[in-house]
């Protein structure tokens, strides 16, 4: 299989017939095999009808459907675990990517050598409620992240095999994978400017909550490509320096006081301070952040269990 296309979908029945017959035009004549693998997710219309009936027509159409609505980032990733194409698109299902963009990303990963081809809406026909929110992980990602994509939440995006296969997406992970690439050891990321359409039913699925998660997941990505297998190299560094700052204080107080009573001096009692109890609520937050680590270390060697259920295949 030279090409899998993995597709989410979430109550785009309308979009799906029209999607199949562009792809299927796209590629005609310039990919020898491929595969369009969509991902119902727990949609409410009769998207996972329009799928049953495009595998149909064309025995290429594969589809999943979710038991409940999981996400985004969950759809790709059981897409990623069902590709077996040498080379991996994700694009979305609404018709605002364009399938003519594939052939060109796929000669990028085939003969210059990239690991990822992120695709860059340079001229979006998102609501300002969409495109401002995306500018700013855009610039906080590069930031953290050190590389120089300018869309990182543009749905088309080609892949290596091997990539697709090491990654693991979870939350809203899915505009980061980049990020995670490079943190298991895929360094060779482009980009390609990629023509973004209106879109023609439906409407957009992005909102405050999405917001509020990109925004969180933007944090949790930097935290773990830091710190993902040593939790205890942030959190042991943090609890020691603030336990050995207030055993430091209360050592102190406990200096002062013998000091005073060797010189007849009669001076507070240490639990009258109210550095006292600074000092101790330093050492109970510093154990805290402490054993926050240790148990971060059993979690990382012992993995996670996160699942999600698929009710059908075709």
């Amino acid at each position: 299989m030279q090409l899998s296309i993995i597709i989410p979908a979430y109550n785009e029945e309308d979009s799906i017939p029209e999607l199949v017959k562009w792809i299927k035009r796209a590629l005609e004549g310039k990919v020898d095999s491929y595969e369009a693998i969509f991902i119902d997710d727990g949609s409410s219309d009769r998207t996972w009808h329009a799928i049953q009936e495009c595998s149909k027509v064309d025995s290429r159409v594969k589809g999943l459907r979710f038991s409940k609505n999981n996400g985004k980032s969950a759809a790709v990733r059981a897409g990623f675990e069902a590709a077996t194409g040498d080379v991996v698109v994700t694009m979305d299902s609404d018709l605002q990517d364009s399938p003519e963009e594939i052939p060109e990303m796929m000669r990028m990963i085939n003969e210059d050598g990239y690991d990822i081809v992120s695709g860059w809406k340079k001229k979006r026909y998102d609501p300002i409620t969409k495109t401002l929110p995306t500018k700013v992980y855009n610039w906080a990602t590069r930031r953290m992240s050190g590389i120089e994509l300018n869309d990182f939440n543009c749905g088309l995006k080609a892949y290596r095999l091997p990539v697709v296969k090491a990654v693991d997406v979870r939350g809203e992970m899915h505009r980061y994978i980049p990020v995670l690439a490079k943190w298991a050891g895929y360094k060779k990321i482009g980009e390609k400017v990629v023509i973004h359409q209106e879109r023609k039913y439906g409407s957009t699925k992005f909102g405050m909550e999405r917001f509020m998660n990109g925004f969180l997941d933007l944090i949790t990505v930097s935290f773990v490509t830091r710190f993902g297998k040593s939790p205890m190299h942030f959190f042991g560094l943090f609890g020691t320096l603030m336990f050995i700052i207030g055993f430091g204080i209360f050592l102190g107080l406990a200096g002062m006081k013998l000091y005073n009573l060797s010189q007849g001096v009669i001076s507070k009692n240490i639990a009258d301070m109210s550095v006292f109890y600074i000092a101790l609520t330093t050492m109970i937050i510093g154990t805290q952040f402490f054993l926050t680590g240790f148990i971060g270390e059993l979690i990382t060697r012992h993995g996670s269990n996160e699942e999600y259920t698929i009710s059908e295949r075709v």
